[in-house]
C-alpha cells in the first residue's frame, strides 16, 4: 500500500491487482502468511539486486505469458505455491518502472507478514513493537552504526536483531525487524520499519466486508465487489468470503454492522412476510 503512493500509471493498477490477489490467496484454505512472506521477501531480494533480471520480468516488448514463464521457470520448486501464483501475476501486468516491481513485491510480503499478525490477534502488538524498535535505533549511536548500508554482513545485522528482540516480540515482529536490517535498499533501518509501520495503519484502517455466497466468486467477480465497496465507503475493502448454498443466490455483506443482503432468500423471506402481513 505504501509503495503505491509513489507509483504511477500502470504500475498503481498492477499492484492494486496484485493486492487483490494476495488478499483472495490468505483467505484460502491451506496458505501459511509467515511462509508466503518469507518466499516474497526472499524474491524481492533477488530482484532487487539483478537488475537484468529485474528488466526481463518488467520489458514490455515481452510477452505477458514469456514474463510468467520466466518466473515460473526460476521459482517453481523454490518458494510456496501461493507465492509462485503471486509473482507470475504481478509480471503479467504492466509496469511504468522495473523498480516498481520491488516495491510491490516487498510490499505485498509485509501484508502478509501483518495479514498473519492480524489473524492471530496481535497487529496492534506489531506496530507497537516496530516502532519502538526504531526508536531504539534512532536513539543508538552504535545500533544506528551496526546497522548501517556501509555495515557489510547480512548475518551479523540478522543476529543482532535476534539477540535484541528474539523471545520479546511477536514473530511477525521479529521477522519484519529483520527484513528491515539485512535488506534496506538504500534507506536507513529507521526508515525502512516506518515504511513497514506505514503499512501496519493502513491495514488497520481497512474495512472487513463478510461476504456470504452461494458459490465461490471468480477472481473478476471479487475484484468488481472489491471496487464497488471502496466506491460506497470510501475506503480500502478486504473480502472474507464463506460459502452457504442455503442463500441460493445473491450475495449477503456485512461492513461495519451494516447488512447488504441481495439474496434470493432474502428476497423469499421478505416476500413471505409481505404476504403473510
Amino acid at each position: 500500500m505504501v509503495a503505491q503512493v509513489r507509483m504511477q500509471g500502470p504500475s498503481r493498477t498492477a499492484l492494486a491487482a496484485g493486492q487483490d490477489r494476495l488478499e483472495m490467496l490468505l483467505n484460502s484454505v491451506g496458505t501459511d502468511p509467515a511462509r508466503l512472506a518469507e518466499d516474497l521477501f526472499g524474491i524481492t531480494d533477488l530482484v532487487a539486486t539483478n537488475g537484468a533480471l529485474r528488466r526481463a520480468l518488467t520489458e514490455s516488448s515481452r510477452t505477458p505469458e514469456s514474463r510468467a514463464g520466466l518466473a515460473t521457470q526460476l521459482f517453481r520448486g523454490k518458494v510456496s505455491g501461493p507465492a509462485l501464483d503471486l509473482v507470475s501475476g504481478l509480471v503479467r501486468s504492466h509496469w511504468s518502472d522495473s523498480s516498481d516491481l520491488t516495491e510491490a513485491l516487498e510490499g505485498l510480503a509485509v501484508s502478509a507478514e501483518l495479514y498473519g499478525a492480524e489473524r492471530n490477534e496481535r497487529l496492534d502488538q506489531v506496530e507497537d513493537e516496530l516502532f519502538r524498535f526504531g526508536r531504539m535505533v534512532a536513539a543508538d549511536v552504535a545500533l544506528r552504526d551496526a546497522f548501517a548500508i556501509r555495515t557489510p554482513g547480512s548475518d551479523r545485522k540478522r543476529q543482532l536483531v535476534d539477540t535484541l528482540l528474539a523471545r520479546k516480540v511477536a514473530p511477525e515482529t521479529l521477522r519484519l525487524a529483520e527484513q528491515a536490517a539485512t535488506s534496506p535498499r538504500g534507506h536507513r533501518v529507521e526508515q525502512v520499519l516506518e515504511k513497514f509501520l506505514d503499512a501496519a495503519a493502513a491495514r488497520r484502517r481497512q474495512l472487513v466486508a463478510e461476504v456470504v455466497a452461494a458459490t465461490p466468486l471468480t477472481e473478476g467477480q471479487r475484484a468488481r465487489l472489491s471496487t464497488a465497496l471502496r466506491r460506497l465507503y470510501g475506503r480500502d475493502i478486504r473480502l472474507n468470503l464463506d460459502i452457504d448454498p442455503e442463500v441460493i443466490g445473491g450475495l449477503r455483506i456485512m461492513v461495519s454492522g451494516e447488512l447488504i443482503d441481495s439474496t434470493v432468500l432474502s428476497r423469499l423471506n421478505t416476500a413471505k412476510r409481505t404476504i403473510a402481513g
